[in-house]
């Protein structure tokens, strides 16, 4: 026997209860099977979803940043090329940056820069640049030493202003270098390039910060992370070598995010859009649980099902293993053939139910009639008597005891033999059964004793028939032996008592008396 035979066994199952075991087990099973399932395919769904959706925000704020860069160096290099042909007039240079920087607000500040390194023009007013010292920032350096179109890496300015500056060089007519046109985005003040970069568009917790090429935060919804220097990020490396893509990283803060990356061709700029992997999760869980409820009642209904399967399964097959313990009892057939049988193994079950049945009570007559019956005369034995006695009484049917004995039987075995005496108790047996009805009971008592149980409300009725008896025995020739006398006593039962043991005492008493008075006669 398995583990699992022995577990269910210990359970004390019946059919239905078994099925109904397998039934929650399947769909107990089914059900967590499918929440998994349900879950994993919700969960990279979402996160597929998520990194897409960053994916493509960021190329599309990379692409909008490069766009309006390149407008930037487009509105510097005309300006340069306007102030290439009139450098020495002062009016000119001011009324240019004031229009860059006034009429757009692109710029939080332009600069025209001559080839010595000195402000010539600038605005606003208010910044009060000297312009006869040397300036040696990092931005106005670059553009000097390059001679060339610029866009510098994000830096501090002299105003300790974290900036990007943008610069164009200013040539004369003969392509002399006379020094260039810049401006600068103060990437923590408000202006365009911040507002581009601010585009919230509220997915799951989404947020952007940008990069530069030596990892330094340059934009962030937190402004006290920008010019931070970015480490322990699980996936910086992978985004500036890719450019382009998306990734599930951990960020420097420990969080597991969902990113999406693109690059900013003209700055050389990464955008970073990511979303915290726990808030997206929990959108995931909420789906569960509204998968969770859906499913139960799906699954209760089919549980329903199955339990009311599972009844009208188990109940006729149920009923007949009833019936199989009381296979003795009278009306078993009737029974057994009142089960509906509405599938096959039903019927087969029934069919050999009733087979069964007829084969039972076939070989329990057999037996009844073994152990309640004489062997040698074929009349009930004592048992079988009281049987009949006791069905007689709770009947309430009067009936005479005649009580009767061969006279001189041990002279019959003594003298022939005993198979000629067990030819004698079968010759009587026969004349008793040929004298007395169909309806009373004959019965070997023991030995050469027989009793007959004859229902009649008149002890005369008992011994005209005893006497028919005994008148034929007398004239009736045994074969080797010659004729065979009985004697005889008579009782009735409720007139001489109406305990039965005091009926068949007086119906004894009555047969030695008729012995004691020269035999072949009848006492009563």
């Amino acid at each position: 026997m398995t583990i699992l035979q022995r577990l269910l066994s210990k359970l004390n199952l019946d059919l239905r209860k078994l099925i109904l075991f397998l039934a929650m087990f399947s769909v107990f099973s089914l059900f967590v099977i499918s929440l998994a399932v349900s879950y994993y395919i919700q969960r990279q769904q979402l996160i597929e979803n998520s990194l897409s959706v960053n994916f493509d925000y960021a190329s599309k704020i990379a692409q909008g940043t490069d766009l309006q860069f390149k407008s930037l160096v487009k509105q510097l290099a005309y300006s340069a090329d306007i102030l290439g042909h009139s450098f020495d007039d002062s009016s000119t240079l001011q009324n240019e940056v004031n229009r860059l920087r006034y009429q757009s607000d692109f710029f939080d500040s332009v600069v025209i820069i001559n080839k010595h390194g000195r402000f010539v023009s600038y605005a606003p007013e208010h910044l009060a640049f000297n312009k006869q010292q040397v300036n040696k920032t990092y931005g106005i350096q670059l553009s000097l030493e390059k001679k060339a179109p610029v866009i510098t890496p994000p830096y501090y300015s002299i105003r300790h202003n974290l900036i990007v500056f943008i610069s164009q060089p200013i040539f004369d007519q003969n392509h002399q270098y006379l020094g260039f046109i810049g401006g600068a985005l103060y990437l923590k003040k408000n202006n365009l390039i911040r507002e581009l970069l601010s585009i919230k568009y509220n997915y799951q917790n989404s947020y952007m910060y940008v990069l530069d090429q030596y990892n330094r935060i340059i934009f962030h919804p937190d402004p006290k992370r920008i010019g931070e220097t970015v480490t322990h990020n699980s996936g910086l490396a992978h985004i500036q070598a890719t450019k382009y893509g998306k990734m599930e990283l951990v960020n420097s803060q420990g969080h597991e995010n969902l990113a999406g990356f693109a690059y900013v061709p003209s700055t050389k700029w990464i955008i970073v859009s990511q979303q915290p992997t726990a808030v997206l999760l929990k959108q995931a869980t909420s789906i569960v649980y509204k998968i969770l409820f859906g499913m139960s009642i799906f699954y209760l209904v089919i549980f329903f099902i199955v339990w009311r399967i599972a009844y009208l399964i188990s109940n006729p097959l149920e009923q007949l293993a009833k019936m199989a313990s009381v296979l003795n009892t009278p009306d078993i057939d009737q029974k057994i053939k009142s089960i509906e049988p509405w599938y096959f193994e039903v019927l087969k079950f029934r069919l050999s139910l009733l087979l069964s049945a007829q084969n039972f009570k076939k070989r329990i007559n057999e037996l009844n009639y073994h152990v309640n019956t004489d062997p040698l005369t074929g009349f009930y034995n004592r048992r079988g008597m009281d049987v009949f006695t006791q069905e007689l009484i709770n009947a309430k049917t009067q009936f005479c005891v005649i009580a009767i004995d061969i006279d001189h039987f041990k002279q019959v075995n003594d003298t022939y033999g005993h198979d000629k005496g067990d030819l004698v108790l079968q010759k009587v047996a026969e004349l008793i059964q040929a004298n007395f009805r169909d309806n009373d009971v004959c019965c070997r008592f023991g030995g050469e004793e027989f009793i007959v149980l004859t229902p009649s409300t008149d002890l005369n009725i008992g011994y005209k028939l005893a006497e028919r008896l005994r008148l034929k025995l007398e004239s009736t020739l045994i074969e080797g032996i010659g004729p065979i006398t009985i004697s005889i006593g008579l009782a009735h039962w409720p007139d001489t008592s109406i305990h039965i043991k005091a009926v068949m005492k007086l119906a004894d008493e009555n047969m030695y008396q008729a012995k004691a008075n020269g035999r072949n006669r009848i006492c009563m």
